[in-house]
């Protein structure tokens, strides 16, 4: 029994080592695809890019006006139709063969081949590819534009969540401090240093800043939940992100900007820009093909066509065979068709008036959108200086209220202020670090904005 009982032992023993090695592996496992679990702001954009399913609208609106381009260059080819029927006649009715009128029930069959081209239709086709070449652009432009609007909201989500979970951060270390306090209150009262209303005082701060870090946990998920809706991210409801954006603030350029040179940057690149431009230069090509009606439009054409008639007999009586016919009876032609157009109730030059109506229509726009821009970039640029100081004095409060909470809290310990004077010290730190990491963070946002107005690669959108 012995003997058995220590081979039961031994094989338990295997088991639990086993089980140690298994347990750990998996924590190793786990670790390992937690910390690959993180995400970039890079790495978020360019999910969002592949997933979001607005943006497909605006590529499936692209892909369109490539067809509508490569279709206006078709355009030009000669077109060549085949046509053929099969008629019946009953009664009196002309012999298609004899062109003579017969009275008696016959059939025909005819078939013919037409080619046709246009040789000048006052350069209507000409302008109508270039029309649709600059709208097909256009949309190029504006499936670029919504892309880099993507990542903007990306950009601001992610931004979001680093200061909610620096909110967290804050919030989780006040309740730290106060646990700290309270458990000193504790013991104070157990020593009968304090009175028990004491312990109060300590509990009624100790449960407010732990709603505190609930509540502030509960922004972080919503924050987390806007991100992954713009992400388009699945089956999931937590994300975690790196937060290299932290490790760089506060390396804002202190260079003061101007507002007229990061337009001028803007104005030569931005995708909206680009896409409103090309959509006028589109309307004004579209006077021209309207303007091309009212000339004279020539084309040529030629045919080849035969038939088969059951009138056409041989000197026995006979209709002649469906081969036979069909070689006799075959023709040919070519000819010229000249079109001019005289009146038609002055529709021309409705279209023409209408077209110029939008080409005006499209440059205010443009125009539109130049002041929209200029606009943004001034405010942007009106941050941005702001915001330097802002930094500057955000930082020094925060060092400042850091260094008054430490003498309050050492006051509090022995005795010399009361918890509500720690309370209002502890407050004004919290406070001031919030109101920092919430500068620092709109400071690298409106950075990054500007450095993309500049021209610089801010995210990787190709």
């Amino acid at each position: 029994m012995a003997q058995e009982w220590l081979i039961v032992w031994h094989i338990n023993y295997d088991m639990i080592q086993n089980l140690k090695y298994i347990v750990l592996l998996l924590v190793f496992v786990t670790l390992r695809t937690t910390a690959q679990d993180q995400w970039t702001l890079d790495d978020c954009v360019a999910y969002a890019l592949d997933h979001n399913l607005q943006l497909n609208d605006f590529k499936y609106t692209e892909q369109a006006g490539r067809e509508n381009y490569r279709q206006s260059v078709r355009n030009l080819l000669p077109s060549i139709d085949a046509f053929t029927n099969y008629n019946v006649n009953f009664g009196r009715a002309e012999d298609p063969n004899t062109g003579t009128f017969v009275t008696q029930d016959f059939f025909s069959n005819n078939y013919s081949l037409q080619s046709s081209i246009d040789l000048f239709q006052g350069f209507q086709k000409i302008n109508a590819i270039k029309v649709s070449k600059f709208l097909y652009k256009a949309t190029q432009e504006e499936t670029e534009n919504e892309k880099y609007l993507l990542a903007f909201r990306v950009m601001q989500a992610f931004t979001n969540i680093q200061f909610f979970e620096g909110l967290v951060a804050v919030s989780e270390e006040q309740l730290a401090v106060s646990q700290s306090n309270y458990d000193l209150v504790e013991r104070q009262i157990e020593l009968g240093l304090m009175a028990g209303a004491d312990l109060y005082e300590a509990e009624s701060l100790l449960l407010t800043d732990k709603l505190n870090v609930t509540q502030s946990k509960n922004q972080l998920a919503a924050a987390k939940l806007v991100l992954i809706q713009e992400m388009n991210l699945e089956n999931t409801d937590d994300i975690a992100i790196q937060s290299e954006l932290a490790n760089e603030l506060g390396s804002t350029d202190s260079k003061v900007v101007s507002s007229d040179s990061v337009y001028s940057n803007a104005r030569d690149f931005l995708p909206l820009i680009k896409a409103q431009e090309l959509r006028a230069n589109a309307a004004h090509k579209q006077v021209a093909v309207e303007r091309g009606r009212l000339l004279p439009s020539l084309s040529a054409f030629a045919g080849v066509g035969t038939g088969y008639f059951e009138t056409r007999r041989d000197t026995l009586g006979n209709t002649l065979p469906f081969r036979e016919q069909f070689r006799d009876n075959t023709s040919q032609y070519i000819g010229v068709r000249l079109n001019v157009p005289i009146s038609n109730g002055w529709s021309s030059w409705s279209r023409i008036k209408q077209a110029k109506i939008e080409r005006l229509r499209a440059r205010n726009n443009l125009q539109i959108q130049e002041q929209v821009l200029f606009q943004a970039i001034q405010l942007l640029v009106q941050d941005y200086n702001s915001l330097l100081v802002e930094l500057e004095q955000s930082t020094q409060n925060a060092e400042a209220q850091s260094l008054s909470f430490t003498i309050a809290q050492k006051r509090y310990e022995k005795g010399l202020i009361n918890a509500l004077e720690l309370f209002t010290a502890k407050n004004l730190f919290a406070n001031a670090q919030n109101e920092n990491l919430q500068v620092r963070l709109r400071s690298e946002v409106n950075k990054r904005t500007l450095d993309f107005y500049r021209g610089l690669p801010v995210f990787d959108i190709n």
